[in-house]
Parts: structure tokens; sequence; C-alpha cells
């Protein structure tokens, strides 16, 4: 499995600002734009709750196992792998939903009756904030649950022609 990278998820968030900033005024056009859910940033903060709770409970067991404490529950391998999964997967699309409720965001406070839509880009910002805390947290579970290196990058690689 390949590594997530920060990047990706900024590039993600960005990309998908623009395009919904740009949704929005069209939207906005030809009707009336629809309203960021309420519920959108407490979404996410739960989910960025339960990704930050699990990075806690992964990295105390997984230094307990290293320092091999006696009766220290291990992780089992498969689990490790499915939590860097659901962070991953959890990054990945709150990226993508802080870009869209970004982009809204800005449309709602650059237009003309900014006043009124206060209140939805004030979510909006809420919404934003989660959706950063939710892409910090998949990327600590990520962080937490890498490999060691099978070698040291100063010791020099000797081929099997070479070893006594």
């Amino acid at each position: 499995m390949k590594a997530l990278r920060a990047v990706v998820l900024v590039g993600i968030t960005l990309v998908a600002g623009v395009l919904s900033w740009a949704g929005s005024q069209l939207w906005n056009s030809m009707g009336s734009l629809p309203g960021v859910p309420t519920a959108a940033p407490v979404v996410l903060a739960i989910i960025a709750v339960v990704l930050a709770a699990t990075a806690i409970s992964l990295r105390g067991r997984l230094k307990a196992q290293r320092e091999r404490v006696p009766g220290a529950k291990g992780v089992d391998p498969l689990s490790a792998a499915r939590a860097v999964v659901l962070g991953q997967a959890s990054a990945l699309v709150s990226a993508l939903v802080t870009g869209v409720y970004g982009g809204m965001g800005v449309f709602l406070l650059s237009s003309s009756d900014a006043s009124a839509r206060r209140g939805q880009a004030l979510t909006a910002l809420f919404a934003v904030l989660a959706g950063i805390a939710v892409m910090a947290a998949g990327l600590w579970i990520q962080y937490i649950c890498r490999l060691p290196e099978d070698q040291d990058p100063s010791t020099p690689v000797h081929s099997s022609a070479e070893r006594p």
C-alpha cells in the first residue's frame, strides 16, 4: 500500500474548491443556491474524533508492543492495515468535501447579499475546519502504522556474493 501524501490532499481540496466555487456561481445564476447542511461540520468533527481516538489507541499499543511491555495487548497487523485504509479513505473523501464547502463558503462571502448568507458561510467554515481535522487524523494513523525500515540507510547494502 502506498502512503498518502498531504500534497495529494491539498491538490484535491483546491481543485474541488475551484469547481465548487464556479458551480456555486452557475447554480446561483440559475436559481437559488442550496444551503450548507448544519450537520456537515458535526459529522466531520465526529469522524475526526473517532480517527484521532483510533490513532491514540494504536500508538499506545504499538509502543507497548515495541518495548515488549509484559502483558501488553499487541496489534493485529490486519487491524492496523484496516485502520490505515480507513484513515486514507476518510482523508480522501474529506479533502473532496472540504474543497466543496470551501468553494461554497468563498462564494457565499463574496456574493452581493453576503450579510444574509453569513450563517451559511460560517457553517461552511466550520465544515472546512472539521474536514482539515479529518485529513490530519487520517494522515496521523498512516504515520503511526508505518512499518519500520528494513535497514538503516547509512548501512551499506551487501550483495549475497560479498557476504562471507
